[in-house]
């Protein structure tokens, strides 16, 4: 059972969403909250696995919540109507695993859930067109590999952070699945991380997506 907390300013969506996630088979609603000051409690309260936040909130807003909780282990998914880069740049450079516009329907909530908590990203389609474009358009920094990266190793982080499988990356780069498995079992020790999750927050941090 995924348990999950819901936090956005506007009740009629607060409550919709509650009830919307009520239906989904293996998820639990344990709380919702009404802006990121609140989440952050619940959080240390509830120990929820996945918070869906809202970014623009009043007190706390999303991104500052959502860089608050990185290390505590509840995941933060963002569930938001802006997808702008600038927004979903700072969503996940503060660590959010996840990003969602509001359009996004109940199966493809649910399957960001099951995806983050399994340690992967869950980006929605119109996210990851818009991190292809950034990183075509050359702002992603060139020459910068910190922590003993490979170039390779540093392509294949890129690529996790545009939320590609291993077997996606494999068709992207033109080589096998177990060498791309290979490439992350090398680099997740390098940058500190325990997942895939842990290594996007990585990416955006350091400028690599």
């Amino acid at each position: 059972m995924i348990r999950v907390v819901a936090a956005d300013d506007q009740r009629v969506v607060r409550d919709g969403l509650a009830m919307l996630l009520g239906l989904l088979p293996g998820v639990e609603v344990v709380g919702t909250a009404v802006d990121g000051e609140q989440a952050l409690a619940m959080a240390a309260e509830l120990r929820p696995d996945v918070i869906l936040m809202d970014l623009r909130m009043p007190r706390v807003d999303g991104v500052e919540a959502t860089r608050r909780l990185r290390g505590s282990g509840v995941k933060v998914v963002v569930l938001t109507t802006y997808a702008d880069d600038r927004s979903v740049l700072e969503a996940l450079r503060a660590g959010a695993v996840g990003y969602l516009t509001k359009d996004a329907s109940a199966e493809e909530i649910q399957q960001a859930l099951e995806r983050v908590t399994s340690g992967q990203v869950a980006l929605d389609p119109e996210v990851q067109r818009l991190l292809v474009g950034a990183v075509a358009d050359g702002t992603r920094p060139a020459g910068q590999l910190a922590d003993g990266l490979t170039p390779r190793e540093a392509e294949v982080l890129s690529l996790i952070a545009e939320g590609l499988s291993n077997t996606e990356i494999a068709a992207r780069l033109v080589v096998s699945e177990a060498t791309v498995k290979s490439h992350i079992n090398h680099l997740l020790p390098k940058i500190g991380a325990r997942d895939r999750a842990q290594a996007v927050s990585y990416a955006y941090r350091t400028g690599l997506a």
